[in-house]
């Protein structure tokens, strides 16, 4: 069997352990004679599935006790909606603006209130993080939302910032369960699951219970965080397959040591790549030092030629989807927590060759 280097920056690669497990249990999920790919939601056998992803994501982030854990459907996106409609009262949020994804949080949230961006990190093409402060807030909005890594430029919050009485609203996407975050910081933390937790189709929501039930009158219903609270996530058929394999994924890493052993492995491979590129004399990190991101390393060439000869080289080899993001150009290395290290290794050994052969 052949299994390439997938630096994708979503759907990215899942752990070979995870990917086994799943295919043993493909055709007969713990002799049910069914895979869980044609079991009811509602059977006791994926009530169970879905209780126990619930319970290993409780404990390998530390959720307290009084925030629900939702899995729902439309992805990280369909949040940019949900939030507003549900977190609206005085119909005002503060946004931080760090790239692609904050962009489209806020023009979504215009179109429920009123939003302030107060802090951005645009006047740098997102290559940094703003600081974010209390003094920066409006002390009358209902939220403040950040993107804590951003997948296309690089960049990551070092920790979450204190918002006072302000809820706070993270978008974990790409960065869930890679390194510690306090969840008692946040009021609510959502992440598409198609980077750090499992195939896409899955979106989790972790929400504190007193930001729930305060939707607006026009809300849907498949929109409102009561509905799937209410119902423990199974309101209406959520995606099963997808949850089962968060719950293998979930496993798989607490058995690795949980969060802590995963942070340390996440530094020693962001390590590797960053020491080469800051060493190199013909690739680039365009980041500023204190706010690179574990998971996506965006880098760069003198030119479009270099870049794609280099990235042909690199599928050649078996590192895939090395592409930077259309909006950027260049090259970015997705290396969320099923890459291992020995693929990291591979991409600095070939861009060791790469420059050798260029200069």
């Amino acid at each position: 069997m052949k299994r390439i280097y997938n630096f994708s920056a979503g759907p990215s690669m899942l752990p070979l352990p995870v990917l086994e497990k799943a295919q043993k249990e493909l055709l007969d999920y713990r002799n049910t004679g069914m895979s869980v790919m044609e079991m009811s939601h509602r059977s006791g056998a994926f009530e169970e599935i879905i209780s126990e992803a619930e319970a290993l994501l409780r404990e390998l982030m530390s959720i307290p006790d009084n925030y629900k854990v939702l899995f729902v459907q439309g992805g990280a996106s369909l949040q940019f909606s949900m939030v507003p409609l549900n977190l609206f009262r005085n119909k005002k949020a503060d946004y931080i603006h760090t790239g692609s994804w904050s962009k489209k949080a806020i023009a979504e949230a215009k179109k429920y209130g009123d939003v302030s961006v107060v802090a951005s990190s645009e006047d740098k093409k997102f290559t940094y993080i703003p600081d974010v402060h209390r003094a920066l807030l409006n002390q009358d909005a209902d939220y403040v939302h950040i993107t804590t890594n951003n997948t296309i430029e690089g960049t990551v919050f070092a920790e979450l910032p204190d918002t006072g009485h302000l809820p706070l609203v993270a978008d974990m996407s790409s960065d869930i369960l890679s390194k510690h975050y306090d969840v008692s910081k946040a009021g609510v933390i959502y992440a598409g699951a198609q980077k750090n937790i499992g195939p896409a189709g899955l979106t989790v929501v972790i929400i504190r219970e007193d930001l729930i039930g305060h939707a607006d009158p026009t809300c849907p219903v498949m929109l409102d965080y009561s509905t799937h609270a209410a119902n423990d996530s199974l309101y209406n058929t959520p995606p099963t397959y997808s949850i089962y394999m968060a719950k293998l994924v979930f496993e798989w890493l607490k058995e690795l040591g949980g969060v802590p052993a995963i942070e340390e492995i996440n530094r020693s491979k962001a390590k590797l790549l960053y020491d080469f590129l800051d060493e190199s004399k013909l690739f680039a990190s365009p980041i500023s030092p204190e706010s690179r991101s574990l998971m996506n390393i965006p880098f760069t060439t003198p030119s479009s030629e270099l870049d794609a000869a280099f990235l042909k080289g690199a599928k050649e080899r078996g590192l895939e989807t090395l592409k930077g993001h259309r909006s950027v150009g260049g090259m970015r290395a997705s290396i969320y927590n099923a890459m291992p290290t020995e693929g990291v290794q591979k991409l600095v050994e070939y861009m060791q060759e790469f420059e050798r052969n260029n200069r």
